[in-house]
């Protein structure tokens, strides 16, 4: 007997006191559990758990530096129990009998030890001293080189293949394993069950009889290069990653709203992945689109990703900070898991209790979408087909144009236009009261587009913000300014013409400012001119609505409208200037309108127009432009430079008959001109308007300026502001977070933290790339084989499940980056391996050794998922409608069935039935049950049964055998047996006999089909 257990086995052989309560051995129970703690306790438990419970770190609030605070527990609660010892929890973890199993590294500790632990706790638990000093102060959780070493934290490295035989290195490195183990491999499958799992495998639908014999004489790599070019690769592969992704839409929660635009997510990750996007790429723009690439409206669509989470529309005042934090472990949890494999949110109440993440690193990640809301904002999905358009148009315009030009420059058009100036035609015109500014800056507070019109209105586009303000500027020759004209225009783009943006055509102008700075800096600086009274051509009251209550003291309760009669029409508004602005040379105005009394209560069409008169008409409509009044006035007092010919010009032609008939023809031209045609589309993103929530009238802010520190997550509890940071423990190489930190662009509408997030997550080098590069490569593993390499695609830490080919993973993580991570050159290269096409059958020898396959000596048979299934039985019954993209619905369309609505509270019956996962979190692969519901609905569901009748109609017209053997190429690709045949046969002629109409063979038929779809070789990949 060694000398430890020599000294174990002395203090097992000490009297056990009765009581841990009984007084009157106290002392000597507490001596002789010291004397055990100093000769084995204390160093067993310095050596395997001070490290992560008080030492460098205190996972799951457990620390046990002292005895105080071991006996205080963590929190699981009470972790020792002096009352009754063997019932301590931390017996059962040393012991494996309950997880999470400890120490976590290194192994079980021996029996011996861990009783020895056992009669210490009995004996009290005493110490002779702390195991560190100054340990009643909670240390801050230190990540360590030793926790970075954790094999799916470091860095890739590469490995050597196997030298072994075989046709590809992927091969090399299973059949190494199998060879460690004793296994044998599985021969290879049959062609016709290759093609077969391929087309199942790589776009979900089963190949029609003319594409399987196309597949059979061509070659294996022809035929995953075909799959992989399909459309509907896409479609298939999408739906992995959305499940990953959680996607859905609806709010979930009680009322589960829907989010109506939230489908446009869904179709960037089809389009992304038939268009063999690199998955860094794919990464970055689902944190960041709009970041990166705003202008691509793919880049912008991806950004649905982060708010594809569950979020409660109902919220009272008390709930609105903590339903944000909810929100923004939601960001945070989905990305950890989905990307990087982590459970980054167990980080968010304390320490990660297993894996090496402190509370710190949590909130530093999350302050990265600090400001990030959904919004739901206008795109035009097809650019470059609009450029086209553009362009084409812009040369037939030319052409049309051009003759327009050509007459203006001819000598008789010049020559009678001077002799029109020199008679002083244009001063014998009258000059309206109203000059019609020229806006050259328009802008909203809410970013919604304001485009400037041929007849210098400014009209509003997307949709109308709660609450908004409209900055106007112009440039102006014009003194002696008096009043200010705001003519409320109607356009058809607005409800009954307008001519405001709310639902009823009103709008409520609360507050009206103008601004007024000499564009010579030495005549004076900018100054805001008082308005002292207003009339209107119509308003709404006398009051609280009224023309003067749109410069009254109120700037949110009051203001104009013109409901009661003006709606439909066209409307102006006049405010005098305390007194006239008289500045020589230019000045700019700058005009503010506020809209905030009432809900999208905007104006649709404003244009400004100023005076200098002392009693300006109160009208809609006369005047002129503000350059044609200065034109006007130089004719008049004979000091006509350029500037005015040109406008002079413009008044001069229209008496020209010849001319007015090729200025309509380019006006017709460009009223053709071509429009992007925009979509809403759901984005998370910053600077936009928030989607609507039924608590915006009760002041809920979608987002808080700053993100805290919380003590154990709780909003009342801060801690200190929360600056950006990323995971220690995916930081290498003395690389901090400012080394992945961008800075927004001047006056840019976002933060750039998401991006510099995104540069982070994507450095392979320095930062979580490496990790991000296993964890797709093990997702492609897992989803081509029914099984990761590591058995949990959404835990790669201490928790989750260690690499069964860890060398292997390694392999195809560096494959990724070195194929510029794009995955289908990855789908290539794992089934064009032996691997892959090897055979299904099981052996009775290897499955004794490995009963769970977990070293792939066969190609597991595994159940197709719900959509696969419904998909196929579409395809084979011809009903399938292959139309991409859109909105989905719930109803029983004939579409793929990722074109299903994904609400929360109302998933469709079938796909449940199949083990389609909720859309609450992150979800890296699906169970597969049997249960006796699957089969009912094959015997009982209408829609099966459509299927089925469809199916058997296309061969109708045949005899049974005929019928038979088409339903059999069809549906499994393959012939029947001489036995199958019979079997049918006598089946469909039995239930024919059993139907006493004349749709007798039909009915009969399509049972057979019914039976064909609950075949397993009909519903599982094999």
């Amino acid at each position: 007997m060694n000398h430890f257990a020599q000294r174990i086995a002395v203090w097992l052989a000490l009297p056990v006191a009765l009581s841990a309560a009984d007084p009157t051995d106290h002392a000597e129970r507490m001596k002789a559990g010291t004397a055990l703690f100093k000769q084995t306790v204390r160093s067993a438990l310095k050596a395997k758990c001070l490290n992560c419970h008080g030492g460098e770190k205190v996972r799951s609030g457990f620390n046990i530096a002292t005895r105080e605070l071991l006996l205080e527990g963590g929190d699981s609660g009470r972790v020792v129990d002096l009352e009754t010892p063997s019932a301590s929890l931390i017996l059962k973890l040393l012991r494996h009998q309950e997880e999470p199993h400890m120490p976590p590294k290194g192994g079980k500790l021996d029996s011996e030890l861990v009783n020895a632990i056992e009669r210490w706790i009995s004996l009290g638990a005493p110490f002779d001293k702390h195991l560190i000093e100054q340990a009643d102060d909670k240390p801050e959780f230190a990540v360590t080189d030793d926790d970075r070493n954790f094999w799916s934290f470091k860095p890739l490295a590469k490995v050597a293949v196997p030298n072994v035989q075989a046709a590809t290195d992927i091969d090399r490195f299973v059949i190494s394993k199998l060879k460690e183990r004793g296994l044998k491999r599985s021969s290879a499958t049959s062609p016709h069950a290759f093609v077969r799992r391929a087309y199942l495998d790589l776009i979900g639908l089963p190949p029609t009889p003319a594409q399987m014999k196309k597949a059979l004489a061509q070659s294996r790599e022809d035929l995953i290069n075909e799959l992989l070019d399909s459309p509907h690769y896409g479609e298939r592969w999408a739906r992995h990653w959305l499940d990953a992704a959680r996607f859905a839409e609806s709010h979930g929660f009680e009322q589960d709203y829907d989010r109506k635009f939230a489908f446009h997510y869904r179709d960037f990750v089809i389009k992304a992945l038939n268009q063999d996007m690199p998955f860094n790429q794919f990464v970055r723009w689902q944190l960041a689109g709009d970041e990166f690439a705003p202008d691509n409206p793919l880049a912008m669509m991806a950004t649905g990703f982060l708010g594809a989470g569950v979020f409660p529309t109902q919220l009272t005042e008390k709930e609105f900070e903590s339903a944000r934090y909810d929100e923004l472990d939601d960001m945070a949890a989905t990305m950890g898991t989905a990307m990087l494999g982590l459970t980054i949110g167990c980080a968010r109440c304390h320490d990660h209790k297993f894996d090496p993440i402190p509370v710190k690193d949590y909130y530093q990640l999350i302050s990265s979408f600090t400001s990030t809301i959904r919004s739901e904002i206008e795109l035009d999905l097809d650019p470059k087909g609009f450029r086209a358009k553009t362009a084409s148009w812009e040369r037939t315009h030319a052409s049309v144009a051009k003759p327009l030009t050509e007459y203006e420059s001819r000598r008789e058009f010049r020559a009678t236009f001077e002799k029109w100036l020199a008679d002083g035609a244009p001063g014998d015109r009258d000059i309206g009261p109203w000059s019609i500014l020229k806006i050259t800056e328009a802008s909203s507070s809410r970013q919604i587009p304001l485009t400037v019109q041929p007849d210098n209105s400014v009209l509003a586009g997307g949709t109308a913000p709660a609450k908004e303000t409209y900055s106007l500027k112009a440039r102006t020759g014009l003194e002696g300014v008096r009043f200010v004209r705001i003519e409320a225009l109607t356009h058809k783009s607005m409800r009954r013409k307008g001519p405001g943006r709310a639902g009823n055509g009103n709008f409520a102008l609360s507050n009206f400012k103008v601004y007024a700075t000499p564009v010579d800096p030495t005549k004076g600086k900018r100054r805001q001119i008082k308005l002292v009274h207003a009339k209107a051509t119509h308003e709404q009251n006398t009051g609280n609505l009224s023309a003067k209550a749109s410069i009254d003291k109120d700037v949110n309760g009051t203001g104009w409208a013109v409901d009661k009669g003006g709606i439909g029409k066209d409307q102006a508004l006049v405010i005098g200037f305390d007194k006239p602005v008289s500045i020589a040379g230019e000045t700019t105005f700058e005009f503010e309108l506020r809209f905030s009394n009432n809900g999208q209560h905007s104006m649709g069409r404003p244009r400004i127009s100023l005076s200098a008169e002392p009693d300006p008409p109160v009208v809609v409509g006369g005047g002129q432009s503000d350059a044609l009044t200065a034109a006007y006035a130089a004719a008049k007092n004979g000091s006509v430079n350029e500037t005015h010919r040109r406008e002079l010009l413009s008044v001069f032609a229209r008496t020209d008959a010849n001319w007015l008939k090729l200025k309509q023809a380019a006006l017709d031209s460009l009223a053709d001109k071509p429009q992007p045609t925009l979509e809403t589309v759901q984005v998370s993103s910053e600077g936009f308007k928030p989607t609507k929530h039924h608590a915006d009238g009760r002041g809920f802010p979608h987002f808080y300026p700053q993100t805290h520190f919380l003590e154990r997550g709780d909003p009342s509890q801060k801690k200190g502001v929360a600056a950006q940071g990323f995971l220690q423990v995916l930081m290498r190489n003395g690389k901090a977070t400012k080394d992945w930190q961008q800075a927004a662009p001047d006056g840019w509408r976002t933060s750039y933290r998401r991006r510099s997030l995104a540069n982070w997550m994507t450095d392979e080098k320095d930062g979580a790339g490496h990790l991000l590069a296993r964890v797709i490569a093990n997702r492609l593993w897992h989803h081509h084989f029914g099984r990761g390499i590591v058995s949990t695609p959404n835990d790669f830490g201490l928790q989750g499940s260690e690499p069964t080919h860890p060398d292997l993973l390694e392999y195809l993580a560096l494959r990724v980056i070195a194929n510029n991570w794009k995955l289908k050159e990855m789908h290539r290269e794992i089934m064009l391996s032996a691997t892959y096409a090897q055979a299904s059958a099981p052996s009775e020898g290897n499955s004794a050794i490995d009963p769970n396959n977990q070293y792939l000596w066969r190609f597991a048979p595994r159940r197709l998922e719900a959509e696969v299934i419904r998909d196929s039985m579409l395809s084979v019954a011809a009903l399938l409608d292959k139309t991409m993209f859109g909105k989905g619905t719930l109803s029983a369309h004939k579409r793929r069935s990722i074109y299903f609505m994904i609400k929360r509270s109302r998933l469709v019956p079938m796909m449940q039935i199949f083990d389609q996962p909720e859309p609450l979190v992150s979800q890296g692969g699906r169970p597969s049950t049997t249960i006796a519901p699957q089969a009912l609905l094959f015997m009982n569901n209408p829609q099966v049964l459509e299927y089925a009748k469809a199916f058997a109609g296309q061969s109708l017209e045949a005899d049974h055998n005929e019928a038979i053997g088409k339903i059999y190429q069809q549906a499994l690709g393959r012939n029947p047996s001489s036995g199958e045949l019979r079997d049918a046969r006598e089946f469909i002629t039995a239930q024919q006999a059993g139907y006493q109409t004349k749709d007798a063979k039909l009915l009969a038929r399509a049972d057979f089909c019914q039976i064909m779809f609950g075949l397993n070789e009909f519903i599982y990949l094999q």
